[in-house]
């Protein structure tokens, strides 16, 4: 979107200044005082000092200028244009860094998916360094973690190189680069403030499965989405993707997607297409307190509580049960669901990892298959015996529903015989929490109407993930009924 930006040119008065003093009658008074001024002889002297004394700050200071000078042919600024529902153009500007990848033999941008996610391929313009303006060729996307690909053809490019974030600790220091309010070629300075934030919300339209974000006070403002978090080595170490701000600027409070995770989604997305995901086949507790941690003889709220084992899942399979709760995934701690869900979906499809669980007060380890998340997607639109008219989860949308019947439609006071698929539960953390409410009816989805779970599979089949979805939903709300167009995003 395209913003405005105000500059405020400062001055200074150097010979005058005032000082605050205390009157008789408790009044604070300003008195005009002169600055003394310095001789000739004083002034030699002080900036002689000055030109000793500051040796090691000139050092790092000639550190960071390297530093930028490395990295900053390979940033790019990034505007993207679209139509919007009412068909206004709208504009959308952001920064990415020049990639390569032994995946893949093109050249390509790494930016956040966001940038780019409602314009058409010729629709995007990436203006580098030296101030050319190329399109790209291919682009893939990953919504789970806001990771975009743009496929570049173009000579005389100067990709970057990945650093290892897990090596980075509270305190290393690091330097945002990319295009703030459209300032291309922008560095700022800062440290590693906190890593591992997860469950943050990054706005109605984003939904981040894959959270991690490294938090930073390098200033981060509108236009830096997409842009590098370079650590001293001068390589890429993040990916500046959010804010959190009362201003709509920098309040010091950046995240960024750590660069191990990056690279993962990048290399999956240039190897796959898509990204592959393991999945468990479980439900979390996403409030899991103090006082169901004492009930299940915890020491202190930790690990993920499982609430729901789905049926003919690796959790099923591994004989997982409600009330166990992970505190370790194939060794590491787990701190909660959010954070066990990043360590099972980042993990490769096929693995066999150990799980240690608390069952009735006493730890055992349990080893589980993981397999493509996919499956679940599949498997979910086929109802389970086990559970006859109790509905069929459908993962992807965070959902459970079940097909309308006459009877149905009756007790749900709808006038004439509503058609499609009720809505028994709706997971308010998942892609649809804010759009959907329980007892809603989708009739059709894609302009395809959906009387069975088969067929919503059908017809989610025809789009891919971080593509536009229009579901028609009807309701019935204190005696009246009304049909909505909802969009979701994939």
């Amino acid at each position: 979107m395209k913003r405005s930006t105000t500059l405020i040119l400062c001055s200074s008065v150097l010979a005058v200044g005032f000082v605050i003093g205390m009157t008789a009658d408790g009044w604070l008074q300003p008195s005009r005082v002169r600055a003394s001024a310095l001789s000739y002889s004083d002034a030699d002297r002080l900036f002689a000092e000055l030109d000793s004394d500051t040796g090691s700050l000139m050092e790092s200071s000639r550190l960071l200028t390297k530093i930028a000078k490395v990295a900053t042919p390979s940033v790019v600024h990034i505007q993207s244009e679209y139509r919007s529902p009412r068909g206004s153009m709208v504009e959308e500007t952001g920064s990415g860094v020049i990639m390569t990848s032994p995946k893949s033999s093109d050249t390509f941008v790494v930016t956040n998916r966001h940038v780019i996610a409602n314009a058409k391929l010729k629709d995007i313009a990436i203006k580098i360094f030296d101030g050319r303006l190329i399109h790209p060729t291919h682009v893939l996307k990953d919504s789970a973690t806001d990771v975009a690909v743009l496929k570049i053809d173009a000579p005389n490019l100067h990709p970057a190189r990945w650093s290892n974030s897990d090596k980075l600790e509270i305190g290393h220091m690091v330097l945002a680069m990319g295009s703030p309010f459209g300032l291309s070629q922008s560095v700022t300075f800062g440290i590693i403030s906190a890593k591992g934030r997860r469950s943050l919300k990054l706005g109605k339209e984003t939904t981040v499965l894959n959270q991690d974000f490294l938090q930073t006070d390098a200033a981060i403002n509108p236009g830096n989405s997409g842009g590098p978090l370079i650590d001293l080595h001068g390589r890429v170490v993040g990916i500046n993707t959010a804010i959190a701000s009362n201003s709509g600027g920098n309040d010091g409070i950046g995240f960024s997607i750590p660069s191990n995770l990056v690279r993962r989604v990048v290399d999956q997305l240039l190897e796959h297409g898509r990204v592959q995901r393991a999945y468990l086949g479980v439900k979390l507790d996403p409030s899991f307190e103090a006082d169901e941690a004492r009930r299940l003889q915890l020491d202190r709220v930790r690990g993920a509580r499982i609430v729901e084992v789905y049926s003919k899942t690796p959790a099923s399979k591994a004989n997982l049960k409600f009330d166990d709760v992970v505190l370790e995934f194939n060794g590491t701690k787990v701190e909660d669901e959010n954070h066990l869900i990043n360590l099972v979906s980042l993990t490769a499809v096929g693995r066999k990892v150990t799980l240690s669980i608390l069952r009735n007060g006493k730890k055992m380890s349990v080893e589980v298959l993981l397999t493509d998340r996919d499956d679940l997607n599949r498997q979910s639109a086929v109802p389970s015996s086990s559970q006859p008219g109790v509905g069929v989860p459908v993962q992807t949308m965070g959902l459970t529903v079940h097909p309308v019947d006459d009877s149905i439609s009756n007790q749900l006071g709808f006038d004439d015989a509503a058609k499609g698929l009720l809505v028994l539960n709706v997971d308010s953390l998942g892609p649809l929490g804010k759009h959907i409410q329980l007892y809603d009816i989708i009739e059709e989805v894609s302009r395809t109407e959906v009387a069975s779970v088969n067929d919503l599979e059908q017809a989610l089949s025809n789009s891919e993930s971080g593509d536009s979805v229009v579901l028609k939903v009807r309701t019935h709300r204190n005696g009246m009924q009304s049909t909505r167009l909802v969009i979701w995003q994939r």
